[in-house]
């Protein structure tokens, strides 16, 4: 695929040349070890003068965000492994995410490694998942839920562990017991999306890489996003076998805009 540009400098976007984050964020950031503060870049640094998602932009950002939370950038994330998306919307700077899936394993217990294991569980499936996410200041993975898919597996649990920054939790169920309604919500707080026809949460719980404490999808395949603080967010999640999910959103699909 041709390169569609040539990224961004990861000091200029430390200093905060580019456009600031959306309002309800614009008075937060984070400083680095030389003191910087990091600001989501805007959507002017995200796409092409064609329109297309500048993906080498979006990645640098990343990685600026995590040099201002000293977060080690291990070489696979210098590699194709490291992904990121704006979910074809466009609006990278509201919407979108990084990640990189550590394994998204899958098997029958008897028929991996030196398939010597005959126990009672012996030709039953398993599956497991370790992946990073990466959200820059405001930053919306969209609400989406993960459904049973087709291979034999049942839909996607998972649990969110805030390594760095803080995010606001949002779901179609209580869970943890400490969410609040997002219509008690300053309006100026609300999600993106909220009060559309497509929009299916209810409730909102904050975490903090301070806190140290997770966040759990209880309820198989209830619709779910996340949206990160001020600062940003890089959160570790832990789950079953991904292999199915969908979005509420119309037209929303897991990939990036083309020119």
């Amino acid at each position: 695929m041709k390169k569609i540009d040539q990224g961004l400098s990861r000091r200029a976007i430390l200093k905060g040349s580019a456009i600031g984050v959306t309002a309800f964020v614009a008075s937060g950031g984070c400083k680095d070890m030389h003191g910087h503060t990091f600001k989501n870049p805007g959507n002017a640094a995200f796409y092409a003068g064609n329109g297309a998602f500048a993906q080498q932009s979006a990645k640098d950002a990343y990685f600026a965000m995590m040099e201002s939370f000293a977060y080690p950038i291990p070489d696979v994330l210098k590699t194709d492994e490291f992904w990121v998306c704006d979910f074809l919307q466009k609006d990278f700077e509201k919407l979108g995410m990084g990640g990189i899936f550590w394994i998204n394993a899958k098997g029958q217990y008897g028929q991996t490694g030196a398939k010597a294991y005959d126990g009672q569980f012996a030709g039953g499936n398993f599956g497991y998942l370790g992946h990073e996410i990466f959200l820059l200041p405001g930053q919306v993975l969209p609400e989406h839920r993960h459904i049973g898919g087709n291979e034999g597996y049942g839909p996607k649990m998972e649990s969110w562990h805030v390594r760095h920054g803080s995010v606001d939790f949002f779901g179609e169920y209580k869970g943890a017991g400490d969410e609040t309604l997002i219509s008690e919500m300053p309006e100026n707080e609300r999600p993106w999306g909220y009060g559309q026809d497509w929009f299916k949460s209810k409730y909102v719980a904050k975490r903090t890489a301070q806190s140290g404490k997770l966040y759990s999808l209880l309820d198989p395949e209830s619709w779910h996003f996340q949206r990160a603080g001020a600062q940003g967010a890089i959160v570790s999640e832990y789950a079953t076998y991904h292999n199915q999910v969908e979005f509420s959103k119309p037209g929303m699909e897991f990939d990036s805009t083309k020119a």
